[in-house]
């Protein structure tokens, strides 16, 4: 805030003693007088009183007279006499970002708000507010106001609070202080305030707050003061100023204003400035004339006419005996009063001149006791003026100069008497010290918030409770805060209860900020009676220091524990106790107080190591180390799903390290862990091997030493299904939680659930049968379902249920038959674990039928077995399965696997003849009953022979994970008849059968409900009652369930409303019993009854109604008596009443539930009708299909359309999306039922129907894997394209779904050959290869043929290679060379030069070509003759070729209309030079007018150059090159010899010029031409493609540039990515540059379809802030912050171009929510990197404070140090740059890193310092070296 200067300029060599005194005394004296308001009103009051009682005594009236008119006129100012309006002179005390507080006279105090400093600031207030954002021009208080500056103020409000203190609220606003000034009583040297308004060119506007006056500040007459101000270049608006007026104009209308301070200084109020009573301000010096001199002041007249007061506070000290009537004096006007016009003046010097300010007191003297204080004068009403042993004068009012008022003797108090005080506070506007002599002040320890000491213990008195903590008054003017963590040892739910207001109470100190007025106290008994040492900064915590501390968090890493002052420090885990702890949160709470021992702190980097194990002696500084365990365990997550290598094997688990971490992090999976079933882990743990990957791996836990993982799968979908407890609060009596035995006892079973929370099941609840022996039920690390029972909150402790008829769901076939698959799907993963191994016992499965040699025969009965198929393996047969055979050693015999136990390498067999015999294997369905017969019994299940087909089965044995105990009567025996329901009918990979066990067991522990049931309140009992059809009965609603409310009649019977029965009219997505609550009165009337046993709706006319359930309703229509048709019905039951709804009808129902089983929803029409909705009829959208049981909340009304009655005919068959016709070019919702690789889909439709989708109609652009999106159970939109005799062909393609938004089509429907055209460009898959071509499917019903030699260009002998690079269902571009519509043939090629790709079978393979161009050449001259006697005679036909040639001595490829014009053969040794030449001529015959065949032996390879030669040629040049060489041939056979040797000779010339040219290296292309040689000898080369790009758009031809982008994406092999990328990105730079925004955009979605798309999204941001497109770029960088929000790279890219946009704050901003975004792990870098960018084009203090925040959390990262110092080595000072060094070799590192740092700084030294520096880093690294090597001694 402005100094005082702005107001009262003073000459410059005041001001140093001012500011070097202000800031340290503000706080002392501003809350003293805080403190004394109340005290000086009560005082003065009393004291008036007094004075006028002893008038009474006095015998002398004039005497009485005198004194009473100097009370009335010259005492002291008051706080009673101020009012609103009045004007005060006063000192800013103190400066705040919201007030200044105010000395007034008379050790008066006010303060002002930050609305009232003036106009102008309070709109850039306003702005800030509104914008939310801080203007420029906004300056804060404390830059603009100096604490010693004088101000004019105007009193705006006196507030009384409770306690009777006053509280003055001033203003400094001109229009305030001005208020009685108007345009036309302004004169030149009248002396003003004013406020800056705004800043100009030469100057300043000044508001002086008279209206209708522009008042200006030229730059000259202001630039002193702001020079001896130091505040800045310019004066701020708002800034507060002593104007003095140089020059009035146009009638006051303008002023002109100096606020030099030598003219302020000299400046004085004249009559000729007609200043007036009305108008007067304080601050003003004046000339005056003491008119009287009372005691207690005297009066003066100023201004020739004007009186005014001067109280004794105010005489000059130096003066006060020497003043006479009729002196001429100097005084300075302190304040006018607004209605009595009285005016106050002073007479101390500093005020005498305008801009002056008052004396400081100096620090130290706050608070000082003085033994000597003489007295100076007393004066009866107010109080005592001392001297003090300094010379200055001080100020003791009346009530502090006795104990009591009746204590008080006047006497004491004479002229020269001498007392002991202490200065309690300082007037500035007195220039007095404030002192009392109050035997209680002088003793007191604290006076101001300066006096407390952080640990000191105080009494203070309970002032305030309130939700965050108590308030206590220490002292007046001093109160501290309790947090409620502090209000006692253990946290408090109820303090009121414990401490009352008023309360004396003893508290220690934590914290004292004198600054702030902040102390917070602490009540906890531990810390305030502890009498060890008080730690309040690190630089005395010392190795060894014990302590008191209290615990701020205890999390998983240890506990954070805070000291006095904020002081604080971590107990890591291994430091908690002498015995591990596992969850520190459990063991340590919030405020807990414990001694606590230092080990090690770095006061610079406030790091504090602390241990809670006192007895242990710290130890090397290494042992604290952070271990890396310390930073893994904050780095995952419970749930976290990770993939483990395997490290090693030990007995009890696995030693794994996670892959993620780059094996850096060590984790420990339990051999229990490894799966649900006891046995499944043991055999897991024996076949993996070190090194194996386990993927899908939950972090679990960390115990101990280790991170604990688990592979529980029923505990990992728990997690993942959010079916867990995290804290014990959020544990509810009546969850069912997945779990695992800890531990068995004898009295119980303790179940462990994740995130660490455990119950106890006791002994009578663990199992529905007698439980004699606990282990025999549970064994250790078992998964469980356990259902909560009870919860101890105090003693943190759960009790939990096992038995299965709490814990199932009720669908025990279901549950059991999930476990046994769960078995068999873990199983196959370890058969091929086992294949590496031990591959024959994988070949043995169940129902594998064997031939093995009798071993030997046991003395029980069974056989042992040998035999190639067994070989390493003990193969049994029990005496039951040798059947009624005989059997002897080295017998044959046929046997069939039961079981196969890898663990054990044991194999079961049976002998059995009703198991060998071969029956013809019929087709079983799903759910069908069979009969079986046990053959082989297993822990987990048991092995059956179905009867009928003799195929092997599995049937559980278990129900439910709990269900592990059955007696000796229950157990399952071989040989036993058995009823089975059929699960799963393929046999898969387990080679059996999977079904449950069927009707025959009884499902001994739940009663399953009937789907017809309604639970009523648990069955209601049935009561006799005496209702009939009609009554109205009043009850009271007892529960409200969702499809029914439960009303009690009266105290025994109970009825029931239906949710059909409550609303008239209900409106769909309401839920109607929602309208009635618990407890609710309702008046209903009866309209049937429910069956209690059946539960079954009846009609009224029921003869039993009596023994039912009263079925009631509220409809407003049914209680006026109008009943509805259901009622009148006389049938027994309400079965029949299915027959009243037709198929279309629309019905109002309401959801009872979602089956998840069954995947229907489950409804219920009326009280007695029910109706399911199958899964794919609730709606045409794919997202509530995906999650229906989120999307139909249970209760609501929906409207269902009738589509007929179930097969029991119990239920009604609804749907909620019409009744679906699955006509042709409808759309309907389907579920994946089936993938067929390279065939399509098979999809499940409404109505049970069944649909198939081709590959070619999976999307509008084919794609290499097009059934990778695609997965069973998947929810698809789907287009009917056909639907005849019963098969319905689907699509679900974009463009036939939507055909609204015309998206982009890149693979059109081929529905028939018509829609094929010669010449086109097709994409289809391959379907098979043949000895006759490769079929290629162009669309479901057309396959195309592609001849060998138009497949590429390259002979191949072997099919195989064609099977290997073209294997089915590979996709490819072909080009149709010829369609035979009759025929329906469609002959394609795949030939690079008609395609435009790469050649399907890589050069690399090192194939021979079909033709050579020399060959060519050379045959052309050899046959010219032969030619026209040739011309009729050739036929190329497979007959003719065939008969000629030999097919052991030469392979001719089979030729036909679509022949490729090249022959390939071979020779062989043994082949004589006849038939060499007989082929040769045979291979050389041609049609007439055809180009000449090449032929190409094996051996033959092409050259490089050659290759570069050969030109790709259009269609139209093909064809018009062949007609030249028709004429050129006619022209030849008239030329003579001669002249055909020299067109040879001249040719062979030409041809070499043209050589020698292209041969030059140094030549450059200067044609397309040249261009596309170069290119089709290097085709994948990017940079010359954009060559070729470049020079088209050199010459400004666009469209060519694009075409050569096109066709170089065609060409360049799918494998060289990035050399692709390069073209799209200069593609898209093209369309940036010369296209539209459409078509870039266009280009753009292409290349993110066909490139990695992160990098095209970078590419094209870069492309836009290059050409200066920043707008496009922001949007594209919101774009891909939502789209690849995990990609580090996205954010720091964003980063970089904000920064170099000059956007600051928004890179800020952008790294919270970075580090929101990302991983945890990725944080430090992600900082890291911000700060680099920073340091480069940011703000570097900014980039600075990330380093420096980053590196206090992670110390020990020494790639964050070295890059800190790299970039500080560049941007930083050397000072700075050793700070880091200096910092770094303190740190507590390995040796290895120590040693790198001492390197760089001694390096750096050797570079930028001197020797003594170099020689102090040496020094530096010995003492380290020896600290290590004494450390490794002891």
């Amino acid at each position: 805030m402005a100094s005082m200067e702005e107001n009262f300029p003073r000459g410059g060599i005041q001001k140093k003693p001012a500011e070097g005194k202000t800031r340290k005394p503000k706080s002392e004296r501003d809350n003293l007088f805080d403190v004394q308001h109340e005290e000086k009103s009560q005082k003065r009051k009393r004291s008036q009183k007094d004075q006028e009682k002893q008038k009474r005594f006095k015998a002398d009236k004039t005497v009485k007279a005198d004194v009473k008119d100097n009370i009335m006129k010259i005492g002291p100012l008051t706080v009673e006499a101020l009012s609103e309006g009045m004007l005060l002179l006063g000192c800013i005390k103190e400066v705040s970002d919201y007030e200044l507080a105010i000395s007034l006279p008379n050790g008066l105090s006010g303060f002002v708000p930050v609305t009232q400093i003036s106009d102008a600031y309070s709109k850039l207030l306003t702005k800030q507010v509104a914008q939310g954002e801080v203007p420029e021009e906004l300056n804060s208080l404390p830059d603009m106001f100096s604490p010693g500056t004088l101000v004019r103020c105007a009193v705006t409000s006196i507030e009384k609070s409770d306690d009777g203190r006053r509280s003055v609220k001033l203003s400094i606003d001109p229009k305030k202080v001005n208020k009685g000034l108007n345009s036309t009583a302004l004169t030149a040297g009248m002396l003003l305030s004013g406020s800056v308004l705004s800043v100009e060119d030469h100057g300043y506007l000044i508001d002086i707050g008279v209206t209708g006056t522009h008042a200006f500040l030229p730059h000259q007459k202001a630039k002193n003061y702001i020079k001896a101000v130091k505040k800045g270049p310019d004066l701020k608006i708002g800034e507060n100023l002593n104007c003095l007026i140089v020059e009035v104009k146009n009638e006051g209308r303008v002023v002109c204003l100096s606020i030099d301070r030598s003219e302020v200084a000299a400046s004085i109020a004249t009559e000729r400035q007609n200043w007036t009573l009305s108008n007067l301000l304080p601050g003003l010096v004046v000339k005056a004339r003491v008119q009287k001199v009372a005691p207690l002041g005297m009066k003066l007249t100023f201004l020739s006419y004007f009186t005014g007061i001067v109280d004794f506070m105010h005489i000059d000290p130096e003066k006060s005996m020497s003043y006479s009537p009729d002196q001429v004096v100097k005084a300075c006007v302190l304040s006018v009063h607004p209605t009595s016009r009285a005016v106050r003046l002073t007479l101390r010097p500093p005020f005498l001149h305008a801009g002056g300010a008052p004396r400081q007191l100096p620090a130290q003297r706050m608070g000082a006791v003085l033994e000597e204080a003489t007295v100076k004068a007393f004066y009866k009403q107010f109080g005592a003026i001392f001297e003090l042993d300094d010379g200055t004068l001080a100020f003791a009012r009346l009530k502090h100069l006795s104990k009591t008022r009746k204590s008080f003797k006047p006497e004491a108090f004479k002229e020269g008497c001498k007392h002991k005080c202490r200065i309690i506070a300082y007037s500035l506007m007195d220039e007095m010290c404030i002192v009392s002599l109050k035997h209680q002040i002088i003793e007191a320890r604290f006076l101001q918030y300066q006096d407390i000491h952080t640990g000191d213990v105080v009494q203070g008195k309970v002032h305030s409770l309130k939700p965050i903590g108590m308030q206590v008054k220490v002292a007046d003017g001093i109160r501290g805060l309790v947090p409620s963590l502090h209000l006692s040892d253990v946290i408090l739910k109820q303090p009121e209860k414990k401490y009352n207001i008023g309360d004396e109470v003893k508290c220690r100190v934590l914290e004292c900020n004198p600054e702030g007025k902040k102390l917070i106290l602490t009540l906890k008994k531990s810390l305030v009676q502890s009498k060890l040492p008080v730690l309040s900064n690190y630089e005395d915590a010392k190795p060894g220091l014990i302590t008191h501390g209290f615990v701020v968090c205890a999390r998983e890493f240890g506990c954070i524990v805070k000291f006095y002052n904020d002081v604080k420090g971590l107990v890591p885990k291994n430091e908690l106790g002498s015995e591990p702890i596992s969850c520190p949160d459990k063991v340590f709470y919030e405020g807990q107080v414990l001694k606590v021992m230092v080990l090690k702190c770095e006061p610079q980097q406030e790091r504090l190591l602390l241990s809670f194990r006192l007895s242990s002696k710290p130890g090397p500084e290494d042992k604290w180390k952070c271990t890396p365990k310390e930073k893994q365990e904050v780095k995952y997550q419970i749930g976290e799903i990770v993939d483990v290598r395997i490290l090693k094997k030990k007995d009890n688990g696995l030693e794994v390290s996670i892959l993620e971490d780059e094996d850096n992090v060590v984790a420990w999976i339990p051999m229990l862990h490894l799966s649900d079933f006891v046995d499944m882990s043991k055999l897991l743990w024996h076949c993996l091997q070190e090194g194996d990957v386990l993927p899908r791996v939950m972090y679990l836990s960390d115990k101990g030493e280790h991170i604990i993982l688990s592979r529980k799968s029923a505990v990992i979908s728990a997690v993942q299904e959010e079916k867990v407890v995290r804290s014990f609060s959020e544990i509810q009596p009546g969850m069912l939680l997945t779990g695992y035995v800890r531990n068995v006892m004898p009295f119980g079973v303790f179940v462990e659930f994740p995130f660490g929370v455990t119950g106890l099941a006791p002994k009578v609840s663990m199992s529905d049968k007698f439980v004699t022996d606990t282990k025999d039920h549970f064994v250790v690390g078992q998964t469980v379902i356990a259902k909560v029972m009870s919860i101890d909150e105090e003693k943190q402790r759960v009790l939990l249920n096992l038995k299965v008829s709490e814990c199932s769901s009720g669908d025990s076939a279901a549950e059991s038959f999930g476990l046994l698959n769960q078995y068999f799907k873990e199983l196959k993963e370890i058969r091929d674990l086992l294949r590496r191994g031990e591959p024959s016992i994988c070949e043995l499965v169940p129902g594998k039928r064997v031939h093995l040699v009798v071993q030997d025969v046991r003395e029980d009965g069974s056989a042992l077995f040998s035999g190639s198929p067994v070989t390493g393996l003990t193969v049994t047969a029990t005496r039951y399965h040798l059947g009624d055979k005989n059997i002897a050693p080295g017998e044959k015999r046929k046997a069939l696997v039961l079981h196969v136990d890898a663990l054990t390498s044991e194999v079961y067999v049976s002998l059995r003849e009703e198991v060998l015999k071969q029956r013809p294997k019929r087709r079983l369905r799903e759910n069908s009953q069979h009969s079986a017969v046990v053959q082989h019994i297993t822990e987990h299940f048991a092995i059956a022979s179905l009867l009928e087909t003799g195929q092997l089965a599995a049937v559980p044995i278990a129900c439910h994970f709990n269900d592990t105990f059955r007696f000796d009567s229950e157990k399952l025996r071989v040989g036993q008849k058995i009823s089975a329901t059929l699960k799963a009918v393929k046999e898969n990979n387990h080679g059996v059968l999977l079904a449950v066990q069927g009707p025959a067991k009884k499902n001994v522990f739940v009663r399953v409900r009937n789907e017809s049931e309604t639970a009523l309140e648990e069955m209601v009992p049935a009561v006799k009652h005496s209702l009939s059809p009609g009554d109205v009965v009043t009850g009271t609603v007892k529960s409200v369930k969702p499809t029914h409310v439960t009303v009690a009649i009266d105290d025994k019977l109970t009825g029931s409303i239906h949710a059909s029965r409550i609303l008239d009219e209900v409106p769909i997505g309401s839920i109607p019993t929602s309208a009635l609550k618990a407890g609710q009165k309702v008046t209903a009337r009866v309209i049937g009854g429910r069956d209690v046993n059946t539960h079954r709706c009846l009609p009224i006319t029921h003869p039993h109604f009596t023994q039912s359930i009263p079925e009631l309703s509220i409809r407003p229509s049914e209680q006026e008596g109008e009943f509805t048709a259901m009622l009148n019905l006389k049938e027994e039951s309400s079965l029949k009443q299915l027959g009243l709804y037709n198929v279309g009808q629309t019905v109002t129902c309401f959801v009872k539930k979602y089956n998840m089983l069954k995947n229907w929803l489950e409804v219920e029409v009326t009280p007695g009708i029910r109706g399911r909705v199958p899964h794919l009829l609730l709606s045409l959208n794919t997202k509530v299909l995906k999650h229906p049981e989120k999307n139909f909340k249970n209760g609501q009304a929906i409207s269902a359309t009738v589509t007929g009655t179930d097969a029991t005919e119990r239920n009604l068959c609804l749907s909620l999306t019409g009744i679906q016709s699955l006509e042709q070019d409808t759309i309907s919702v389907g579920m994946i039922r089936k993938v067929i690789p390279h065939v399509g889909l098979t999809i499940a439709l409404p109505g049970g129907k069944t649909g198939k989708v081709s590959i070619f109609h999976l999307n509008d652009t084919y794609t290499d894997n097009p059934l990778g999106n695609f997965k069973v159970g998947k929810i698809v939109r789907c287009y009917i394209l056909s639907n005849e005799n019963g098969k319905i062909q689907l699509s679900l393609r974009q463009s036939r779904l939507n055909p609204k938004i015309n998206s982009k089509v890149e693979d059109i429907e081929i529905t028939s050959i018509k829609d094929v055209k010669k010449g086109q460009l097709v994409r289809g898959y391959v379907k098979s290869i043949t000895p006759s071509g490769i079929f290629f499917g162009l669309s479901t019903s057309l396959l195309g043929r592609i001849l060998f030699q138009n497949v590429s260009p390259y002979f191949v002998q072997k099919h195989s290679l064609y099977e290997k690079y073209l294997p089915e269902g590979k996709l490819l571009t072909a080009k149709v060379l010829g369609v035979n519509r009759k025929q329906k043939h469609i002959e394609l090629s795949l030939l690079p030069e008609d395609t435009g790709m790469p050649s399907v079978l890589p050069e690399s393979l090192g194939l021979p070509q079909y033709g050579a161009e020399e060959e060519k050449r050379e045959a052309d001259y050899e046959e010219k003759s032969e030619q026209p006697k040739l011309k009729t005679k050739r036929r190329r036909g497979n007959d003719e070729s065939g008969q000629e040639a030999k097919p052991k001595k030469r392979k001719i490829c089979p030729a036909d209309e679509n022949d490729s014009g090249i022959e390939v053969y071979y020779r062989e040794e043994e082949e004589n030079d006849q038939e060499e030449e007989a082929a040769k001529k045979k291979s050389m015959v041609r049609k007439p007018g055809e180009a000449p065949r090449l032929q190409v032996s094996v051996g033959f390879t092409w050259e490089e150059d050659n290759a570069m030669d050969i030109p790709v040629l259009d269609q139209k040049e093909e064809s018009s090159e062949s007609e030249e060489e028709e004429d050129m041939q006619f022209k030849l056979k008239k030329r003579t010899k001669k002249e055909k040797e020299l067109e040879k000779q001249k040719k062979e010339k030409e041809l070499c010029k043209v050589e020698a040219a292209l041969m030059d290296p140094s030549r450059q292309p200067q044609s397309a031409d040249d261009f596309d040689r170069l290119v089709l000898g290097s085709p994948n080369s990017s940079i010359l493609w954009l060559q070729y790009m470049a020079f088209h758009l050199q010459a400004t031809e666009i469209e060519k540039a694009r075409a050569v982008a096109e066709r170089a994406l065609k060409t360049i092999c799918f494998r060289e990515e990035q050399e692709k990328l390069n073209v799209w990105v200069a593609l898209l730079n093209l369309e940036n540059m010369y296209g539209t925004e459409e078509t870039l955009m266009k280009v753009f979605e292409r290349a993110v379809q066909y490139n990695e798309p992160l990098k095209v999204f970078q590419h094209l941001c870069d492309i836009y802030a290059s050409s200066e497109k920043y707008k496009q770029a922001e949007e594209l960088y919101h774009t891909m912050l939502k789209r690849f929000r995990q990609e580090k790279s996205v954010w720091l890219k964003y980063a970089s171009f904000l920064l170099k946009q000059g956007q600051a704050e928004a890179t800020h901003r952008l790294l919270e929510r970075a580090l929101k975004a990302l991983p945890t792990k990725e944080h430090v870098d992600v900082i890291s990197r911000f700060a680099q960018l920073e340091f480069h084009s940011g703000d570097t203090e900014h980039a600075k404070a990330l380093f420096e925040s980053t590196l206090s959390s992670y110390p020990k990262r020494t790639d964050i140090w070295s890059i800190y110092m790299d970039i500080m080595i560049k941007h930083g000072s050397q000072k700075e740059v050793r700070d880091i060094f200096e910092r770094v070799i303190h740190l507590s590192l390995a040796p290895k890193k120590m040693k790198f740092f001492f390197k760089r700084y001694l390096d750096y030294e050797k570079k930028f310092g001197t020797e003594e520096s170099v020689l102090a880093v040496k020094r530096a690294a010995l003492e380290y070296v020896e600290t290590k090597s004494s450390l490794a001694d002891t």
